[in-house]
């Protein structure tokens, strides 16, 4: 009796988080405990460039979760050649690549400039966020009863915004009010660690628009993919790595039945849980502390009933079955 071939994806993408590139030697985080490859990052993006491209068949798009370029690279001025280097690798794909906004992105670039650059992954056409503001969010379906949501983490954030804006003052009001410490990096004695300034989180004028979304998404039968810099479960993630309203973008989405995973970097550990209501929270290792010698990126393959991911090097290998039909 021949074997029956299992019936091939409906589509596949590539997903890398916290790429974090400078032209430097070797430093460290925060903490002073863990390395991170600087220069060596533009490698290994090359390198999974270099495999995404010999899929067969090809990608659909890759997402990049944020944190392309590192905040070295303000202070040494070389933020746009950065950029530019790393976009030249992704560009090698030919293929769209979809990116989140992370807070290295807004150590080198102001939410203005960012809009303006490679980075605004919005295509032509796409139904872009919530009129409100600036809002860097937007979705696209990449194949029949399919959809991708990309949500701006730091919609909500003093990162990247003039001091004298609207969105600045309700920011920063929010951050004091959450955050007593001198230093607002700081979560040291915080009943919710989440608000520190490297983080943001979802205006409400965005949350509405998602909950539009799903909402579109539940009566077309659709299956919904989120992605956007920062983790929104506990479980996926440590607390202090969370949006600072992660709860309120969980409520959303589990009023819902369309959404399957949520994909997020920031964490540079990576982290995995399926919650209470059957939704994969996949929360990627970052580029910026593999070693030269190993990588961290994936594909990830859709069927009918599931999502496989081939992990590469840190990423494990993964089945995320859709227990929401």
């Amino acid at each position: 009796m021949e074997a029956v071939e299992p019936p091939p994806p409906l589509f596949a993408f590539g997903v890398i988080a916290d790429i974090q590139y400078a032209d430097a030697e070797d430093g460290y985080d925060f903490s002073g405990c863990r390395r991170r490859y600087y220069r060596q990052s533009l490698q290994l993006l090359r390198d999974a460039v270099e495999a995404w491209a010999a899929e067969r068949p090809p990608l659909a798009f890759v997402l990049q979760l944020g944190d392309s370029i590192d905040g070295l690279n303000a202070r040494r001025g070389e933020a746009e050649g950065a950029l530019a280097q790393v976009l030249a690798a992704l560009e090698r794909l030919q293929v769209p690549v979809h990116h989140a906004w992370g807070n290295h992105e807004f150590y080198n670039f102001s939410r203005d400039r960012l809009a303006h650059t490679g980075l605004n992954s919005r295509p032509d056409g796409a139904m872009a966020g919530p009129t409100a503001g600036d809002c860097q969010a937007y979705h696209f379906s990449p194949a029949l009863r399919f959809r991708v949501v990309v949500l701006d983490a730091y919609d909500l954030s003093i990162l990247g915004r003039e001091p004298d804006s609207p969105r600045y003052r309700e920011s920063l009001q929010l951050l004091r009010e959450k955050n007593p410490n001198d230093n607002l990096n700081s979560p040291a004695g915080l009943k919710e660690p989440q608000f520190v300034e490297f983080n943001g989180g979802f205006s409400q004028a965005q949350l509405d628009w998602f909950n539009e979304i799903l909402k579109f998404s539940d009566e077309n039968q659709e299956k919904v993919v989120v992605m956007g810099h920062l983790p929104i479960h506990p479980d996926a993630s440590d607390r202090v790595s969370l949006a600072w309203n992660y709860e309120d973008a969980l409520s959303v989405i589990h009023s819902h039945q369309s959404v399957v995973c949520f994909l997020a970097g920031h964490q540079h550990d990576g982290g995995y849980c399926l919650d209470s209501h059957g939704i994969h929270h996949l929360t990627l290792e970052g580029v910026i502390e593999t070693p030269p010698e190993s990588n961290a990126f994936g594909t990830v393959y859709v069927y009918e009933d599931k999502m496989v991911l081939k992990g590469r090097g840190r990423i494990s290998e993964r089945v995320m079955h859709f227990w929401r039909q």
